[in-house]
């Protein structure tokens, strides 16, 4: 049976992770309150910030970067675009 959550960013009551995304207190709030579809699109919008900004993810800073990003994505905030990018379903 599939785990319900009241998803955080989308306001309503979806499927859930099937686990936590990473360990810690974090990983666990993650897991109560993100559903299976936002914490999807996070990981699209993450992988595209890495590669428009070239993000070096070894780099402490560009980590912190994407703390940042992904809290304000799951709150419903404005999140940083990469310019001129085009998804690869929207190319002509």
């Amino acid at each position: 049976m599939t785990r319900m959550v009241f998803c955080k960013k989308l306001q309503k009551e979806l499927p859930g992770l099937a686990r936590a995304p990473f360990p810690g207190p974090r990983g666990q709030e993650i897991f109560d309150n993100i559903s299976q579809e936002t914490w999807n699109a996070w990981q699209q919008h993450q992988t595209m910030l890495i590669n428009e900004k070239q993000l070096n993810m070894m780099d402490k800073e560009a980590r912190k970067y994407l703390n940042l990003e992904m809290e304000k994505f799951f709150s419903g905030e404005e999140v940083d675009q990469a310019e001129g990018y085009i998804p690869p379903e929207q190319k002509p």
